[in-house]
């Protein structure tokens, strides 16, 4: 019998303290995923070697494609368990979380195989050159070749015990992986410790996947007469249901994914042309932009396990003043942070690598992106509802639009006018049209909803 105290949460709770409940270990996890993220550009950055940060940077989109394996299993298969829950259907809950961790574990597998056996062409795709490529090679031996299943698990497991409102302990078994990716990061990447490069912070990310696994497997066996979260093999079935179910919330997400690899690969290919020290500073520059970008991810990832619920037991109102809650809070802190990184965008830079070139070229990016961070928001919190409530065509919709009719034509049309700088203000221009639609659409939703 389901827990009468979940069923509190999504049912009766005032929607602010549930809302809080949910999204704060979700955001609290992304923070940390962001700060340890951040300590592989750091702890690199103390080598003063731009080479070394260039790999790191270089290798983001494929550390990014994770997350399309990760959004196809794991957005997909939270989504459909957090509406069976509503339904009260917990035999889907188990197959679905089944479905999902059996098909993260294959793709991983698959994902490490590929990438291993095509990693010359993938390198090139990627924009390194005989300067940068054995640096990023390195690098992506630790994260792909030997971490990709690890990576993805991880993240699927999270998705899958968030699923069920444990974002406490989903959060925490994230956060045990960033904690100690953070304490092994200078050990292997410093010359006073084995003085690995960026192929230290490879390894130490390796490591660091391995143990946020073990922590959900232990989880999940300890609290298994509490949970409907099944990785038994019994229940693989390969229902029709189950599959669309969870593919069609789940093949969108991926897709949005795979683009934004696509246009942050045009993004570092363009940047490339102008040398190691442009790299680096679109690398250290993205990875300051994801400290906001993850607190809105967050937020959007925390409340759909309450908007799916409620979706599935028809509570619009509820719906509403969850979406309502969430995106005061969201537009309040984004409108803040955008100013702080305008007005302190070399500061930030210069925190990261003590290079006056880096910085330079930095400060100009910095001010470019932060400029889309109010409007991006707005384009998460829609694409989390779309994806809690089942709505896969919209959310592929929002993604097409962002990264193929907005985005990657912006970056080749802004860097022909203003070569290099006018790239940093690409995502701006998509997010101010997709804020737009997100609204329009969104507002369509829950009238057709209430009429109902």
């Amino acid at each position: 019998m389901i827990d009468e105290q979940k069923t509190g949460l999504f049912e009766n709770m005032p929607v602010p303290r549930a809302v809080a409940k949910l999204a704060i270990p979700t955001i609290l996890s992304s923070l940390v995923m962001i700060i340890y993220n951040m300590a592989d550009t750091y702890f690199v950055g103390m080598l003063n070697d731009p080479v070394q940060n260039a790999a790191v940077a270089l290798a983001g989109p494929v550390l990014l494609a994770f997350n399309a394996v990760n959004n196809l299993f794991g957005v997909g298969s939270s989504s459909m368990m957090s509406r069976a829950l509503g339904r009260r259907d917990y035999d889907a809950v188990r197959e679905s979380s089944a479905f999902g961790f059996y098909s993260a574990l294959l793709s991983g597998i698959l994902f490490s195989l590929l990438c291993t056996a095509f990693m010359i062409p993938l390198l090139q795709l990627l924009g390194a050159d005989t300067e940068t490529g054995g640096a990023t090679m390195a690098y992506l031996k630790w994260t792909v070749s030997c971490g990709a299943a690890p990576a993805i698990l991880n993240v699927v497991l999270a998705y899958m015990v968030r699923s069920e409102g444990n974002s406490l302990h989903a959060s925490v078994g994230t956060m045990s992986g960033c904690l100690l990716n953070i304490v092994l990061d200078p050990v292997f990447i410093l010359p006073w410790g084995l003085n690995m490069g960026a192929a230290g912070a490879a390894l130490a990310t390796l490591l660091s996947n391995c143990v946020a696994c073990m922590y959900f497997f232990v989880l999940l066996f300890v609290r298994r007469k509490d949970t409907f979260i099944s990785l038994h093999p019994r229940r693989l079935r390969l229902h029709r249901a189950i599959i669309l179910g969870v593919c069609g919330v789940g093949i969108p997400a991926a897709i949005q994914n795979l683009l934004n690899v696509t246009g942050m690969t045009i993004l570092n290919n363009f940047t490339s042309v102008y040398g190691a020290d442009a790299i680096a500073a679109m690398g250290i520059t993205q990875k300051i932009y994801m400290i906001p970008m993850y607190v809105a991810l967050g937020l959007s990832q925390g409340i759909m396990p309450l908007i799916s619920y409620n979706y599935s037991c028809g509570n619009v109102k509820r719906m509403k003043e969850t979406l309502l809650f969430t995106v005061k809070i969201t537009l309040s802190f984004m409108l803040t942070v955008t100013v702080l990184f305008y007005v302190g965008a070399g500061h930030l830079t210069g925190a990261f690598m003590k290079d006056a070139g880096v910085v330079a070229y930095g400060t100009r990016f910095m001010r470019g992106f932060c400029l889309g961070l109010v409007f991006l928001c707005v384009d998460f919190l829609a694409v989390g509802v779309f994806q809690a409530v089942g709505k896969g065509k919209e959310a592929l919709l929002f993604a097409i639009m962002r990264k193929i009719i907005l985005e990657i034509p912006a970056l080749y049309i802004l860097n022909r006018l203003f070569p290099l700088y006018g790239l940093a203000y690409a995502q701006f221009v998509a997010e101010v049209v997709l804020a737009a639609a997100a609204t329009w659409v969104l507002l369509r939703m829950f009238r057709k909803m209430e009429k109902k």
